[in-house]
């Protein structure tokens, strides 16, 4: 990540302030996070047999970078300004434009902008780093076809998250269940865990059971971001605690408390832009007392014990233990 960060502001400062300040926000805010990606797919490549410990950093960084490319992103669709208790790149453009004396929709918009385009930049950067990724040409191809599937998957599964967002109708837990599936297990989990498979040398029932693994681990992971989104503390998460009540973001909490009593008061409060801290403590007391977030924390605990049991098969017990510490009942992570 620093070497494309520092290549990338050093080759291209003929083009003005404008890019050095967008290759400057795009450094200061990728600091942090667990590199939960990178860890993942090389501590499975160890176990598999893989001992190309370069090659396998080399594609952890890649799917770093591909995160990195996500995160800001979606803080573009979720109209987010801060990420891991500070100013994301759109809050570091808008606040350079209300600095230079620009309205505030304005500045938004710059701040839009600038996010559009540095996620842009990581995406290319990911898949330029998979394909000079020091491996053979045919894992090399193999590696950059997982890339595209994750990447197709991705940003399905983003979209119907978004589009189950419109308010339109209230979605079925199953269906909040497969949007994790899609915008989150298939690139934060498939993809690392099947990708140290192939650099491995894997069979295929071997790949497909890593890529099942993957599946449960990363739906348990979203469901844990979700309670996170709106249990956890700001200060471990890094992220308000306000932004998906106030956005009425349909996850499995929301699809489970819309079939009990208590829906019409959360109802009542959830989507409001002007949601006030009190209304929101209110919000969620009722999702408690519907059974909404234990309802939650039991699918957490049956996709972890699955996940676990996958786990065991392929010989990645210790693995998995290591990176699935987030899936504890007590929400709240470093995002």
């Amino acid at each position: 990540m620093d070497d494309f960060l520092a290549r990338g502001a050093a080759g291209t400062t003929h083009l003005g302030p404008e890019n050095q300040a967008l290759w400057t926000a795009m450094a200061t805010t990728s600091g942090g996070g667990r590199r939960l990606r990178p860890r993942l797919l090389q501590e499975t490549y160890r176990v598999l047999g893989g001992d190309d410990e370069s090659a396998a950093r080399h594609v952890g960084d890649a799917l770093e970078l591909l995160h990195a490319a996500f995160v800001v992103h979606d803080d573009v669709i979720d109209h987010d300004l801060r990420r891991r208790g500070r100013d994301n790149v759109a809050g570091e453009f808008v606040a350079r434009a209300t600095r230079a004396g620009a309205g505030p929709v304005a500045a938004a918009g710059y701040g839009q902008a600038a996010a559009v385009l540095a996620g842009d930049l990581e995406l290319v950067g990911a898949v330029l780093a998979v394909a000079d990724a020091p491996v053979s040409p045919a894992v090399r191809t193999r590696l950059l076809a997982l890339l595209d599937d994750a990447v197709r998957v991705s940003a399905a599964g983003e979209l119907q998250d978004v589009h189950l967002g419109l308010g339109t109708r209230v979605p079925s837990v199953a269906e909040t269940i497969a949007v994790a599936e899609a915008k989150t297990a298939a690139y934060s989990f498939c993809l690392p865990l099947q990708a140290a498979g192939v650099m491995a040398g894997a069979d295929d029932d071997t790949l497909g059971l890593l890529g099942e693994l993957g599946r449960v681990l990363g739906i348990a992971f979203q469901l844990c971001d979700d309670l996170a989104g709106v249990f956890g503390d700001e200060v471990v998460t890094g992220k308000s605690a306000l932004s998906d009540l106030r956005e009425g973001k349909m996850t499995a909490l929301v699809a489970h408390a819309a079939s009990t009593p208590q829906w019409p008061t959360i109802e009542q409060h959830l989507g409001d832009p002007d949601l006030s801290c009190e209304d929101a403590d209110v919000l969620r007391a009722a999702l408690e007392a519907c059974g909404a977030r234990a309802f939650v924390e039991d699918l957490v605990d049956g996709h972890l014990d699955a996940a676990r049991a996958l786990a065991q098969e392929a010989g990645l017990d210790d693995v998995v233990d290591r990176v699935s510490g987030w899936g504890r009942r007590s929400p709240g992570r470093a995002a």
